[in-house]
């Protein structure tokens, strides 16, 4: 990237990215967020019929597009992340609330695994990262944000990315809407008979 001359309005573009000058980013969505659950956890706890946050998500009455969900199997399902760390972070998790892999059936560990290599092919087509990280947390001392529903987060990486605004202003950028997310990588899922 080039530095822009001195005058440059921000924002111009200067070698297909913006002028280094660009002096605000806006990610509302961080204030909304770190307040909800700064306040009151209840959001990420089991509700009163002891339903975790994600099985509430699974059997809402929105349509996916608008719940995120991306993709229900059998005994696991695969959903968008509403906070992501980047566009295309997604989730794969059992339908049912099971806090650690040890709780779970062969046929969920099995379908988890299963679809964890779809997500992956999904993301690798949709979004065409040099690489895609898989990981899972489990508990709260792991960084787990609904502990008692474990979830394997999958998304794109790419060459260069250092997190570097999450680091010094916790702020993500994100380049595109959930629903553009959700179009792309239901578009790219491997398996469309869902």
């Amino acid at each position: 990237m080039t530095v822009p001359p001195a005058g440059d309005p921000a924002g111009q573009p200067h070698d297909g990215g913006p002028s280094p000058a660009l002096s605000r980013l806006w990610a509302g969505w961080r204030t909304t967020y770190i307040t909800r659950v700064s306040d009151d956890a209840a959001e990420v706890r089991p509700d009163s019929a002891g339903r975790s946050l994600f099985e509430r998500i699974l059997a809402s009455d929105l349509p996916d597009r608008e719940s995120g969900v991306l993709y229900r199997g059998e005994t696991c399902f695969a959903v968008l992340n509403a906070f992501p760390y980047g566009s295309g972070h997604l989730m794969v998790l059992p339908n049912r609330a099971v806090p650690d892999l040890g709780d779970l059936s062969d046929e969920e560990a099995s379908e988890l695994w299963k679809l964890v290599h779809r997500a992956v092919a999904a993301i690798r087509t949709a979004y065409r990262p040099d690489g895609v990280n898989v990981g899972v947390n489990l508990g709260a001392g792991a960084g787990a944000g609904v502990p008692d529903h474990l979830h394997v987060h999958c998304l794109p990486r790419w060459s260069g990315d250092t997190n570097f605004m999450t680091a010094v202003a916790e702020t993500r950028v994100l380049p595109e809407p959930l629903t553009v997310s959700w179009d792309k990588l239901t578009d790219a899922w491997p398996d469309p008979g869902r």
